[in-house]
């Protein structure tokens, strides 16, 4: 039974959202505020979280950053908005996908059973490439950096850092290949898939998030690299 988290401070929309999941055999919790959404999402395992922007304690797009830093859990963000400013920012952010209310709640069904096709798809596809490396190679080490790939733990100058599992997933993808550049458009297809939604803004962002992780300096990378007006590379450190 998939498990979702419907995040609204209007109580009414949620109660509508959480009768109609329910109904579709959906195991369904709920949260009123930025605040409460955080908390819930850290310790709740959900397979989807839907996430009203316009929120008390904290704003949706905050909520959607702070989960990110732990969790790769898909986040369809909903807006009262329309512009496309808002859409953009909430990807960038880290959402997975958005809809704009008014909303029909089979559009919302939908999205949520599409996303979560997706999900599974790539985790399959990850376990099955997981197998294949798991007789290649336990460890990649480079430098001071050394990636635990069976237990999918990084290591940089013996301190342990905490990576999402797409960041850990990017990272691994760079360093299988030291000084090879990858562009946006072959990440994004290569890590996402190539029916995910959002753009290559995506992988920027989570580059820059790997990079404040990782690196002494984000500002001058010593890792992972950029080649102006294509792509990404790790520099070999060996």
């Amino acid at each position: 039974m998939a498990k979702i988290l419907v995040v609204d401070d209007e109580k009414l929309i949620v109660k509508g959202i959480r009768f109609s999941l329910m109904q579709d055999g959906y195991e369904v919790d709920c949260a009123y505020d930025g605040k409460e959404a955080l908390e819930k999402a850290r310790t709740g395992n959900y397979d989807t979280i839907l996430l009203d922007v316009m929120l008390p304690e904290m704003d949706g797009f905050e909520v959607c950053q702070q989960i990110r830093e732990f969790s790769d859990v898909p986040i369809i963000m909903l807006t009262a908005k329309g512009e496309d400013m808002d859409k953009i920012l909430g990807l960038d952010y880290g959402a997975d996908d958005y809809i704009t209310k008014p909303f029909n709640i089979l559009e919302v069904k939908a999205r949520i059973k599409a996303i979560m096709r997706r999900t599974e798809a790539v985790k399959k596809a990850g376990e099955k490439l997981a197998q294949q490396e798991h007789a290649k190679e336990e460890y990649l080490e480079n430098g001071d950096m050394k990636l635990d790939c069976d237990n999918r733990r990084l290591y940089v100058a013996g301190r342990e850092v905490n990576l999402t599992s797409k960041e850990f997933e990017l990272l691994e993808l760079l360093v299988r290949n030291p000084g090879k550049v990858y562009g946006r458009e072959k990440l994004l297809n290569d890590i996402w898939g190539s029916d995910f939604p959002g753009d290559v803004r995506t992988v920027d962002v989570h580059i820059r998030r790997l990079r404040e992780k990782i690196e002494s300096n984000p500002s001058e990378p010593k890792y992972v690299q950029t080649k102006w007006g294509i792509g990404y590379y790790f520099h070999n450190q060996a």
